[in-house]
């Protein structure tokens, strides 16, 4: 393909290939020369024109090199657009999830309802790319818009006819979504996370709205949970953008949960939908905890709002399968006590988490976590307090401490829990977690969910909580899947 193709304007030279990581280029390939914020793009283009790039597209700051050079004032904007024009093809229906929790579930969960109803579908973010062929690991939530749009033209030309895909508060502000002719947008809820990256809390929920204020088509289902205190706002940015709101939760008008009972290792729920007259049935959901069952809503919501039958949807909501790493489920003790896995890593997560749990624990809730380094510091203490006042015992391990000192990380977490236990070697925390249950208690352990590394001053250490749980197991004489 020509370079003026993928970039109007540009000279007219042929293009074997993009990319924005000078390691993956390649004779023949276009390099975007991106502005990061740990490094500059720049600084690698020497090495990319060494391996054979004939192009480069950077920002409009002065700079010259011996190759086609396109500037662009919104440099990743337009690696999105040349990425979308380079790999053509996609599904005809993409569904994207934004919010601080719930994406991961509820773009698998929808991804399983799709499936179930006979369609051929996918689903794309922190888990990978799944889909009727399998599994690819994308690095990121929402990768870069080169990996995204190679994935959806794959997924397409496999047969894929319906996709759901995760969006980031970093992918959406940085124009990885721009491109993907998307047919629906979801918003799960806002709580403090990357405040690492955004300047303020304000920056991280426009950077969030920019899915219905920028992305989606005039026309397109928006849907929005009603239970978040975010309603009003993301109702009203998709409202002025021309969309059509669409809202689930305890408090959707569209569909809704009137009432929910735990059963064993899943709940009943009673599901209604529609305005006025009231259209009601009652599912059986195989799985625990209130997130999961309002993550399986708004992934109901997001197919019904694109026409597909209520029935068939909830037909599929009754065969859901949990998401890896989600409140999944290891084992349990001799004693029948279980142990769970999950990913919350914010204070809303792992107050939802706990909350979650609690209905099925008759003995002593246990948890187990850390916080990662590197990151927004100021939510360390106050999951420490939220761990403290929903768990009866807290243990605080280390998570991914990154560049900084861990006995930093773990003191800054137990101003919010000072009683708690502290184990800073993440292995011998979660045995110890699993030798204190009795029959009756249960064992979170929270943060790292699918992971399977533990970065430590630069280095990706093997790590898996659930190695390391079952191995606890087995010590104690428990049982494992």
């Amino acid at each position: 393909m020509k370079l003026d193709q993928l970039v109007p304007g540009a000279t007219s030279i042929d293009i074997t290939g993009i990319t924005a990581d000078s390691r993956k280029v390649k004779p023949g390939y276009l390099f975007a020369a991106l502005q990061g914020v740990a490094s500059d793009g720049r600084s690698y283009i020497d090495a990319a024109i060494k391996a054979g790039a004939v192009a480069v597209l950077t920002d409009d700051r002065p700079g010259e090199w011996n190759v086609a050079t396109v500037k662009a004032s919104e440099p990743r904007l337009a690696l999105a657009k040349a990425a979308s024009i380079f790999h053509p093809q996609q599904p005809g229906i993409v569904a994207a999830v934004t919010g601080t929790n719930g994406k991961s579930s509820t773009v698998d969960f929808l991804r399983q309802i799709w499936t179930h109803m006979g369609r051929k579908a996918a689903s794309m973010g922190t888990l990978g790319a799944i889909g009727p062929s399998g599994m690819v690991d994308l690095g990121h939530t929402t990768p870069d818009p080169v990996a995204i749009h190679a994935t959806l033209d794959k997924l397409a030309g496999e047969g894929v006819t319906h996709a759901a895909m995760e969006a980031s508060s970093h992918g959406l502000s940085q124009y990885r979504l721009h491109g993907v002719k998307l047919a629906a947008g979801a918003f799960t809820n806002l709580t403090q996370d990357h405040l690492d990256y955004h300047k303020d809390f304000d920056d991280y929920r426009r950077a969030k709205m920019r899915l219905f204020s920028e992305l989606l088509p005039k026309g397109a289902p928006a849907i929005v949970n009603a239970d978040s205190p975010e309603l009003d706002a993301f109702e009203a940015v998709a409202q002025k953008a021309g969309l059509k709101t669409f809202t689930v939760g305890w408090r959707g008008r569209d569909l809704r949960i009137s009432e929910a009972l735990p059963r064993g290792t899943g709940q009943d729920l009673v599901i209604q939908w529609g305005e006025g007259a009231v259209n009601e049935r009652t599912i059986h959901l195989p799985l625990i905890g209130e997130f999961q069952a309002l993550n399986a809503l708004c992934a109901a919501g997001i197919a019904m709002a694109l026409g597909d039958d209520v029935h068939a949807v909830l037909d599929g909501l009754a065969t859901l399968k949990g998401v890896h790493g989600r409140l999944e489920l290891v084992g349990q003790t001799e004693a029948k006590a279980p142990v769970f896995v999950d990913y919350a890593h914010t204070p809303d997560g792992l107050n939802v988490l706990l909350r979650a749990a609690r209905p099925h624990v008759r003995g002593k809730l246990i948890v187990v976590f850390g916080c990662g380094g590197d990151r927004d510091s100021t939510k360390r203490s106050i999951m420490g307090d939220v761990a403290r006042r929903l768990a009866d015992e807290v243990i605080v391990t280390d998570d991914n401490p990154r560049s900084e000192d861990p006995t930093l990380i773990r003191a800054a977490i137990r101003k919010g829990a000072p009683d708690a236990s502290e184990i800073g070697d993440r292995a011998a925390a979660i045995h110890e977690g699993v030798r204190r249950l009795k029959p009756g208690d249960a064992l979170l352990i929270a943060g790292k969910g699918h992971e399977t590394g533990q970065i430590v001053k630069g280095v990706t250490i093997p790590f898996s909580d659930f190695d390391v749980a079952r191995a606890a197991l087995k010590e104690v004489g428990g049982t494992h899947g």
